[in-house]
């Protein structure tokens, strides 16, 4: 039975009554010597403690999609293929000439199913993708503008979203609790938002209980690199999509939004905006941060400093949002040391560090977006 769905939750549900009754069915039945009988009947208040627990638990985790699958909640997941060492790129984002290891990976004509997921809407698709440089394998979700697959627009070039969930969090969290496509789907009928393909990829790499995030940590995860090379590689090779760094964004909530602003700073080459919501600066914000562990990659990942020390202030638009407290300074700070090109938007938000935040600035956050990269004629 899945993690996530109905059924499971039913069944958590029917059984919180249902060891509540056994408790008083047997409370007066237990036989035997006095301490046998206090054990006996601790471990019935226990068991109904655990499944209310379980129930509550499965509740939440519906509807913030934090775990995807048992796997990702157990921790037995293998998305780590291997570690090898990545081919180098100029600043134009060009494989560095003369280096046989630099060659464009092979062009991979990928298929793709709806996701299992009844929260996800039915028209996102999904595939598993082995990662030709990073050695990461996972899923990656694909949500199309209804344009798309118009025919008038079928030799238009799209521009693209790739889209961070937190840590832990689920590949299909921006679909099915922020409701992302759903809310943006009228907009772009209307023209009020560019029409955007939305990709969202795994980012849950290494179990639940380190958070690889955006960072290539050697022996451990290339995992920047599958976030900005081989999922957008992918994304270029199976659909119309415009290859320029102008016509890329990428976006996240919480750590996915600590994602965000480093991708989007590190690789100008590749993304031209992005967007933080409630993120932060410093790796080690995330207790669980590999980065953020290790001196030397937990200044290198944090984009205050990327900023500081680029030979040149990247070309990209970030919009950084958060509360006082959760965000908001790190945003100020990142303003304070950018420098033209380069353009930083602050907003401050007031609530909890949650999705009830997030969800409600979909459509702001991508008027926004579209500003920075308008439709095209």
């Amino acid at each position: 039975m899945q993690l996530l769905g109905t059924p499971f939750l039913i069944c958590t549900i029917i059984l919180v009554p249902v060891s509540i009754a056994l408790a008083l069915l047997f409370w007066g039945k237990v036989r035997g010597p006095r301490p046998l009988r206090i054990l006996s009947r601790l471990a019935m208040l226990l068991f109904c403690q655990f499944t209310a627990v379980t129930m509550v638990f499965v509740m939440v985790n519906n509807a913030n999609l934090i775990y995807g699958s048992w796997d990702d909640l157990l921790g037995t997941g293998h998305h780590v293929r291997a570690v090898p060492s990545v081919p180098p790129l100029d600043t134009s984002g060009t494989p560095v000439p003369g280096q046989d290891a630099a060659k464009p990976p092979a062009k991979v004509v990928q298929s793709f199913k709806n996701v299992d997921d009844p929260k996800v809407p039915g028209d996102v698709q999904r595939t598993e993708l082995k990662g030709q440089l990073s050695g990461i394998d996972g899923e990656v979700l694909v949500w199309l503008p209804p344009q798309y697959n118009d025919p008038a627009h079928k030799d238009k070039k799209f521009p693209v979203v790739e889209l961070i969930p937190g840590w832990p969090g689920s590949s299909s969290t921006w679909y099915g609790t922020l409701k992302v496509s759903e809310q943006l789907k009228p907009l772009m009928t209307q023209g009020k938002v560019a029409p955007f393909i939305l990709v969202s990829p795994r980012t849950l790499l290494l179990g639940n209980q380190v958070d690889a995030g955006c960072t290539d940590v050697p022996g451990k995860a290339n995992a920047e690199t599958w976030l900005s090379r081989d999922v957008p590689q992918m994304i270029m090779d199976n659909f119309r999509v415009d290859p320029s760094p102008d016509r890329w964004a990428v976006a996240g909530y919480s750590a996915g939004a600590h994602c965000a602003t480093k991708l989007a700073v590190a690789h100008p080459n590749r993304y031209r905006a992005g967007v933080s919501l409630s993120g932060y600066n410093d790796p080690a914000a995330e207790k669980a941060s590999l980065a953020g562990q290790d001196p030397k990659l937990r200044e290198a990942n944090n984009p205050v400093n990327i900023l500081k020390t680029a030979a040149q202030p990247p070309k990209v638009a970030l919009y950084l949002s958060g509360n006082k407290g959760d965000g908001f300074e790190d945003a100020i700070a990142l303003r304070d040391a950018a420098k033209a090109p380069t353009t930083v938007q602050p907003v401050e938000t007031t609530g909890p560090h949650a999705s009830d935040v997030w969800k409600p600035m979909v459509p702001g956050v991508f008027e926004w977006l579209t500003s920075v990269i308008p439709v095209q004629p």
